[in-house]
Order: C-alpha cells, then sequence, then structure tokens
C-alpha cells in the first residue's frame, strides 16, 4: 500500500517512522499474545491517523483520547494520534466511568480510539458526550450496531480503516501538546498535565543515549498509558528499533516469569513491585540474567530492595530516575554502585542523582531562596523537560510554575525535599512536603480524596492521611471523619464508583473529634496517633 506523506517537521512520531523504515520487519510491540512488527504497527496507525485527519473539522481541539488497555490498539492509538497532528489523551477503563468521563469532557477531544475490552464502557462515556465524537474501533469487526446506538456521532470500525489510506505527515510546532495525562488534584478534580513534543524528544534523546538502546532490545511496559512513565517505555524502544513487550494485568503477578520468558534486557517499574518480588521470594540470585538495564522511577528506592534486586539480575546496570509528570517522566537519574551508594543514601533510600542535559536544579526555603549546599529544601527544576502547564487552569499553573527572587527564568516547584549536594555529590529525596503521597507508584493528592469523601458524606470534617508509612512511600490512605453517623458501607460504595483502586482509603476511622493544632487548624501530624480501631 502507497501512503502519501508530507511534513518536515519533527515530532514525537518521527522516531518511530524512522525505526519503522530501519528494521521493518523486527518487533515493534508484543501484546495480548500478538507481536506486531515495525511495519504492522505503521500501517495501522497511519490508518488510524488518515481517519482522524479526514474527520477533522477546523475547530477540533488537536487532541484524541486513547481508551484502549494493554492491547495492540491501545499501542497503535497513541501513534495513530500522534501522526494525525493531534497529541493523546490516555483514559483507562479500570478507573471509574465517571472519573473517565470527566477527563473525556474536560479534554475536550472530538476523537476517541478504543479497543474491544473498552467498548462496553463506552456507552456510559458517550452520555457524558456534548459534542460528535469521531470513534475508531479498531477491533469491531461490524460497526453497524453501535452506528444505531450513536446515531449523533461517526462509528469506524476495522473494514472502515481499509478505506483510509491518503495520510499527510503533520507538521506540529515544537509546543504542541504530545500528550494530555490528568494527575491526582488538591479540589477533587484531576489536573490535565499538558506536555509538548520537544519535552519528550529532549527525555527520549538522553535517555535512548545514556541507556544505550539497540534494536536487540526487549523493553517492558509495566506501566498504564495513564501514568506517564509507560511514555518512556514506548517512545525510547521505537527511537532505536526495540520491542516494547506488554504483559497482562494477570502476567504482572508473577513478573519473574514475564522477565524469564520473554526474555527481557530492559526493566522498568515503581519500586514498590521490588518489594513484593522480594517478599514473595521471586528474587533469586541470578534469576534474571537476561537483563542488561533496570530502571525505577515513581516512589523513593530502598536500599534493600535495589540490593536484592542486583543480585537477581547480575549482569544489569541499574539507575534510580526521578520527575513528576510535569518535568515529563524522569529528569534525573543515579546509577547503582555497591560500594558508593550505601554511603551516600539517606534513610535507607537510594539518591536520586543528577539532573538530566539542560536541566537546572534549585533547592529552595519557604520564601524560594535557594538553600546552602548540605541544606535541605524544596526541589525546583528549570529546563527543555519543563511541561507546558495544566489544561485550562492559569491560576494552578501559576502557582506551581514560578520565577524565583533574582531569577528571571521559570522553574517547577516539585513540592519534593532534597538535600542540596555539598560538592559534587547526589541530590537526596527526603519526601513530600505538602498532601501529596505516592501510594503503589501512583502521585495521590490526599485533599482530593478528602473533597470526594466530604461530597459523598456529606461531613466537612475529613483528613485523610498516608499509612502505614512503607519503605517505598505509603501502605495505602486511611480516612478520619469527625462527627458522624455515617453510613460507612454505603460511603465504601460511593466511593468506589468515583476513585480508582489505589485512591480509594483502606480503613476509615469515626472520632468525636480530631486532633488540631494552635491555630484551630487539623493536626495531621497528630492523626496516626488517634487511628485505634477502624471499620
Amino acid at each position: 500500500m502507497e501512503l502519501c506523506a508530507h511534513g518536515s517537521g519533527r515530532g514525537l512520531w518521527t522516531g518511530f517512522l524512522r525505526s519503522a523504515q530501519l528494521f521493518p520487519d523486527r518487533p515493534a510491540v508484543v501484546a495480548q499474545g500478538t507481536s506486531l512488527s515495525y511495519r504492522q504497527l505503521r500501517e495501522l496507525a497511519v490508518r488510524i491517523a488518515a481517519c482522524i485527519q479526514a474527520h477533522r473539522l477546523g475547530s477540533w481541539t488537536p487532541l484524541t483520547a486513547v481508551f484502549a488497555h494493554r492491547s495492540p490498539t491501545a499501542f497503535a492509538g497513541v501513534l495513530g494520534s500522534l501522526l494525525a497532528g493531534n497529541g493523546y489523551v490516555p483514559l483507562n477503563r479500570t478507573f471509574p466511568v465517571e472519573r473517565t468521563r470527566s477527563m473525556l469532557v474536560r479534554s475536550e477531544c472530538r476523537s476517541i480510539i478504543v479497543d474491544a475490552a473498552s467498548l462496553p464502557q463506552m456507552d456510559a462515556l458517550m452520555a457524558g458526550a456534548d459534542e460528535p465524537l469521531l470513534v475508531i474501533a479498531p477491533d469491531l469487526a461490524d460497526p453497524r450496531p453501535y452506528r444505531e446506538r450513536w446515531p449523533r456521532h461517526t462509528v469506524v470500525g476495522a473494514p472502515d480503516l481499509e478505506g483510509y489510506a491518503d495520510w499527510r505527515e503533520p507538521d506540529v510546532p515544537e509546543d504542541a501538546i504530545a500528550y494530555l495525562l490528568f494527575t491526582s488534584g488538591s479540589t477533587g478534580v484531576p489536573k490535565g498535565v499538558m506536555v509538548a513534543h520537544r519535552n519528550v524528544i529532549a527525555y527520549v534523546d538522553h535517555a535512548a543515549e545514556r541507556f544505550a538502546i539497540t534494536e536487540r532490545d526487549v523493553v517492558s511496559q509495566t506501566f498504564d498509558m495513564t501514568f506517564d512513565l509507560s511514555a518512556s517505555d514506548m517512545f525510547v524502544a521505537w527511537e532505536r528499533g526495540a520491542c516494547v513487550c506488554c504483559p497482562s494485568q494477570k502476567t504482572l503477578l508473577n513478573p519473574g516469569r514475564f522477565i524469564r520468558e520473554q526474555a527481557l534486557t530492559v526493566w522498568f517499574s515503581v519500586p514498590s513491585m521490588v518489594a513484593l518480588m522480594k517478599q514473595a521470594g521471586l528474587l533469586k540470585p541470578g534469576g534474571f540474567p537476561s537483563l542488561r538495564l533496570s530502571l525505577f522511577c515513581g516512589e523513593p528506592l530502598p536500599l534493600s530492595s535495589v540490593e536484592a534486586w542486583a543480585a537477581a539480575a547480575p549482569n544489569s546496570i541499574v539507575e534510580n530516575v526521578y520527575g513528576p509528570t510535569e518535568l515529563t517522566i524522569a529528569c534525573t537519574g543515579y546509577r547503582w554502585n555497591p560500594k558508593r551508594t550505601p554511603a551516600q543514601s539517606e534513610m535507607g533510600i537510594v539518591p536520586i542523582g543528577a539532573p538530566f542535559p539542560g536541566m537546572e536544579v534549585l533547592v529552595v526555603d519557604e520564601h524560594l531562596d535557594e538553600v546552602g549546599p548540605g541544606a535541605d529544601g524544596e526541589l525546583l527544576m528549570r529546563g527543555p523537560q519543563m511541561s507546558l502547564g495544566y489544561w485550562q487552569d492559569p491560576g494552578k499553573t501559576a502557582a506551581a510554575f514560578v520565577v524565583p527572587p533574582g531569577r528571571s527564568d521559570v522553574f517547577y516547584r516539585t513540592g519534593d525535599r532534597v538535600r542540596r549536594p555539598a560538592g559534587d555529590g547526589p541530590l537526596t529525596h527526603l519526601g513530600r512536603m505538602d498532601s501529596q503521597v505516592k501510594i503503589l507508584g501512583h502521585r495521590v493528592e490526599l485533599g482530593e480524596v478528602e473533597a470526594v469523601v466530604r461530597e459523598a458524606s456529606g461531613i466537612d470534617g475529613i483528613v485523610a492521611i498516608g499509612w502505614p508509612i512503607t519503605s517505598s512511600g505509603y501502605g495505602g490512605i486511611e480516612v478520619l471523619i469527625e462527627g458522624g453517623p455515617v453510613d460507612l458501607d454505603g460511603l465504601r460504595a460511593a466511593i468506589a464508583a468515583r476513585l480508582p483502586d489505589y485512591m480509594v482509603p483502606r480503613r476509615w476511622h469515626v472520632r468525636g473529634r480530631l486532633p488540631r493544632n494552635a491555630n484551630g487548624k487539623y493536626d495531621r501530624k497528630a492523626m496516626p496517633a488517634v487511628l485505634g480501631d477502624s471499620q
């Protein structure tokens, strides 16, 4: 099939197209037991892109939702969105439908790519669509029943995609949105982080070189696409012709078997997965000889975990990388060294290292003034990986992206407490400065949990805390309720319908009065002492 292509600007898709020319028959992705070569993935993605371009109206927001989960369609959907000149907005069918619908509506997407397993939720999503949608379902053999159910919308199935061949390579500005990711927000409404093509390209260029990725690599994809670390797996691998290997949720229950059966060479996960494997006795010395590179991000990395992993993967370099979504995937890195690392770690946590090329670090006090060497403070960063800010929220953007005193450039406030290196030592991570916590690698704003519980219960006195403290963050969320009475069974059901599993409180505590400080505010530091019995 001949496909016409025009355009000369570099976009996030450029590396994939180059690899598709160089390595057309090598595997690009393995998902749901299906392997797609670069040629096959390119052809499907281009047809999706051509379809979006053919139906695009001048007033469309240049974003496409990808409602697909760990499937070939998910990967083709991401590429198809980009090849159409749109950014992609990943949606997750494992999230409550109400949350997913909110993301779809707020993003103003006019096109959505959906896989077979996500189709059953589409009726509920369509109920919130004010504008007609272009629904592309590459797995749908017969779209006619869906056209009858959704007469306001355009439904394109597998047979229809065969007719879309007139694709034009887009020419997008470097500041165009490559992806829009919704993260936990303090008001109960998720924040949409706008990440530009130039942001991701800056990361990919450095990561592909730093990690020496080649077409012979087989790269894990343990992250859902709603987690920005998934972008590293995809685009760094595709930049160099490597294969992305995406396990099912069931397969991830035994990561060791996944590594061995797929002969993975590159592993990337949150540190808590290592802790679970260690606890389950899955980290046998020499158990993962195929791995040459192991990356960890999303949570503090305990020394005990990395030591066990290094023994299980004796041929692997191990790196701890750090970066919030607003700074594009990862922006600092630290290479494990068994002789040097223990002495450089604090509180048994591996350092986060040094900034990536072009990224500048500033460690500041509460007035945003720089602290001295060896002192701790909030980490601020700027550089080519700093994102565009928050989708349709100039207030939150202005609060998080600031110009410190005596500086002329904008820095992002990470909210993370770090120690400024003395001399040429690495940055060490000391925890969060605000109410954000890490649960199983996910960044959770406790204020969002409180807002949802407050709305569902009708009670104002709600405090959410991360508890218990673990080596990689927190074991879960617990909620304290002041007053009552409370229908806890009904409240649990209401919360489970609104929040992802990792944000649903694991225990509930009803108290007549919660601790307060001298200012009359809830004393969050005193909350663990009054937990006691739970319901």
